[in-house]
């Protein structure tokens, strides 16, 4: 109903997403009230606002925290809601990460896809919605800076604004997300002792812990034979074939572990680094006899390809196994800690998967948990999953069967909301990956959906 208009702005579209793109809003420290999540994030939601009012949206700016862009009359509220921020660009990427490069007929570009496209495409959809019908409704469209941490900003919001009657989260997949896994952050720590060979300094570049690590480097201090040392490591690195260099420096051995980012909730599409070098300390650690409790615990419960099996969580249901990325390794206050994040299916509880952690550790180590979601649940025969999906197949010709996630997404802060978008059927999920990109092709596509969407919901 609503192609024409929305090729029409297609420059337009490619152009507002490019300057999105452009802005770094990776959350940072900030002691200004007014910009709680960084300077940069607050740039990239001034910029969408100003955006909003020059398209003729009416737009508020809510404490820093978030802000919304809306049309429309009415009671009830369709609320769309996405997020403005990023993780981290990471290293090597083709073109530079925060240049919005197009080539290939694809926009390169942290939050490309996650989720500066898929907002871009919303505001357009609402833009066209709002020039060429009158709808019972009003259309706001919800704009997070802190997603890619804990919702502060979405807190904020519930806690001085409207809740949308119901809605959708761009910031998936279609054809339509039924169901969302629950999340766990899980942090095991126990203090280090000097040995024979001791971890005097770790550094993964400050990885996320919603990321698959691609870079650990590891310094250890030797009191022993560095040259035997370093040829048990060859030995070791050279029979597991991972990606680890070895480096000799004033007396110290550093290992700097290579893999490949992907988002926690796909750790099979990664290649994790950190998993790498705890392999490896712990055999070097067994030649010398070197007890270290916390890399003794992953590599007996946890180990290069986690399954559940070990820590007696092997929960399945119908949203997909229980996964486990191993995100972080540092040396805090004289303790290793690792921390792990978890996709837990929906019919399994945090509560159980907390309690199975807790009791499979030695008195040594410790835990302890953060960010905990509730999985969400939408039955397929609802009447919102239901109409996006015929919306779907509708504009696309595709199949529309409603699928499960590991990942989390705004869909959860409001009732009868859901993920709705903008990864198509088949595409690669690049979320979180090195050189992220959205097709041009498919930022239209979504813009038209999201527009046939707002106008099936109006109704």
């Amino acid at each position: 109903m609503f192609d024409e208009q929305i090729d029409l702005l297609k420059d337009e579209i490619i152009n507002s997403t490019c300057e999105l793109i452009k802005i770094p809003s990776v959350l940072s420290p900030s002691k200004n009230p007014k910009m709680p999540f960084g300077e940069d994030c607050n740039k990239a939601l001034e910029h969408i606002l100003d955006l909003g009012n020059k398209l003729g949206f009416r737009t508020k700016n809510i404490d820093g925290y978030c802000g919304y862009i809306e049309f429309g009359e009415g009671e009830e509220m369709i609320g769309i809601i996405g997020h403005l921020d990023v993780v981290p660009e990471g290293e090597n990427w083709t073109y530079p990460p925060f240049s919005a490069h197009i080539a290939d007929g694809n926009i390169y570009g942290r939050g490309a896809i996650d989720d500066k496209g898929p907002v871009i495409a919303s505001l357009y959809a609402m833009k066209v919605v709002m020039d060429t019908v009158k709808l019972n409704k009003r259309v706001r469209l919800i704009l997070g800076l802190n997603e890619e941490n804990d919702w502060k900003c979405i807190e904020h919001y519930k806690k001085t604004e409207e809740t949308p009657s119901f809605g959708f989260s761009p910031d998936a997949d279609f054809p339509c997300i039924y169901a969302e896994k629950g999340l766990l952050s899980a942090y095991i720590s126990c203090p280090i002792k000097e040995e024979k060979i001791t971890i005097t300094n770790i550094d993964c570049n400050n990885n996320a812990i919603n990321v698959v690590p691609k870079y650990c480097k590891i310094v250890l201090s030797i009191d022993n034979s560095i040259s035997n040392c370093i040829n048990n490591l060859k030995e070791i690195i050279d029979r597991y074939n991972f990606d680890i260099d070895i480096a000799e420096e004033n007396d110290n051995i550093i290992l700097t572990s290579y893999g490949i980012s992907a988002h926690a909730a796909h750790p099979d599409l990664g290649k994790n680094a950190i998993s790498q070098v705890l392999v490896v300390l712990h055999e070097l650690f067994e030649m010398y006899s070197i007890n270290n409790e916390l890399v003794n615990y992953f590599c007996k419960m946890i180990g290069l390809e986690y399954n559940g099996k070990s820590l007696g969580i092997d929960f399945k249901d119908e949203s997909g196994p229980l996964t486990l990325n191993v995100a972080q390794f540092n040396l805090e206050n004289s303790n290793l800690v690792i921390g792990m994040n978890l996709r837990i299916p929906i019919h399994t509880s945090i509560d159980t998967i907390k309690q199975k952690l807790s009791n499979s550790l030695p008195k040594e180590i410790q835990i302890s948990f953060s960010g905990a979601k509730e999985p969400l649940y939408v039955s397929k025969e609802s009447l919102i999953i239901k109409t996006l999906c015929k919306v779907f197949h509708d504009t696309t010709g595709l199949d529309a069967t409603p699928i499960a996630i590991g990942g989390a997404t705004y869909a959860r802060a409001f009732p009868n909301f859901v993920s709705f978008g903008a990864n198509m059927p088949g595409n690669k999920d690049m979320c979180h990956q090195i050189d992220e990109f959205i097709s041009i092709d498919n930022l239209i596509l979504g813009a038209k959906i999201y527009a046939n969407a707002i106008y099936e919901l109006s109704k």
